[in-house]
């Protein structure tokens, strides 16, 4: 519990410098470790937004990206900045970062339900963008007015594009990827 709330508070803490950052002009870059990916393979600095142009928001499907920076501008107006955590990925980012998962939840199954393949991964596709925290609430209450679904119920910062969802609203969350039939082998 208190390794949790730990990283709620340096979440926010990150969030705030990055806020801070930004407004005087200046770009935070996390450094990376050797035989790390960087932004070129979609890496996201610290405090960027939906209207940066970084790989990771730039390859983002069009339609997507679109329904982001129309929400983010309508979010703004009540105060809330979209940050992206994560957006488009290269399939080596892809695998970089299942293999640590694999390494953390101690197998491919249980990675699973928090990494999918590169082969499967809606963020190679650039189908899906995980949006920062400060977000969500708005988002959940909001996004299917834009299309933009929450698509499973363990990642509540993962969104796709579901047009659909504006006249009819978002399809039922899976429990985690590894439910999702489009990601099966």
């Amino acid at each position: 519990m208190i390794r949790r709330i730990r990283r709620i508070l340096a979440g926010g803490l990150r969030a705030i410098v990055a806020a801070m950052a930004k407004a005087l002009g200046y770009r935070l870059v996390r450094i990376q470790p050797a035989g790390s990916l960087g932004e070129a393979h979609g890496a996201v600095p610290d405090g960027t937004t939906v209207f940066d142009e970084i790989p990771a928001v730039a390859n983002l499907d069009p339609g997507l990206l679109s329904a982001l920076r129309k929400a983010a501008t309508d979010a703004a107006d009540e105060g809330i900045e979209f940050f992206v955590n994560s957006g488009w990925r290269s399939p080596e980012y892809q695998d970089q970062l299942r293999r640590k998962a694999i390494v953390k939840y101690g197998s491919e199954e249980e990675a699973a339900k928090w990494v999918a393949t590169a082969e499967k991964s809606a963020h190679v596709a650039g189908e899906a963008a995980d949006i920062g925290r400060v977000a969500w609430p708005w988002l959940s209450e909001h996004g299917a007015g834009y299309g933009l679904c929450q698509i499973y119920r363990n990642e509540p910062w993962h969104y796709e594009l579901r047009p659909e969802a504006i006249e009819h609203g978002c399809p039922p969350m899976y429990p985690d990827p590894s439910h999702d039939p489009r990601l099966r082998r």
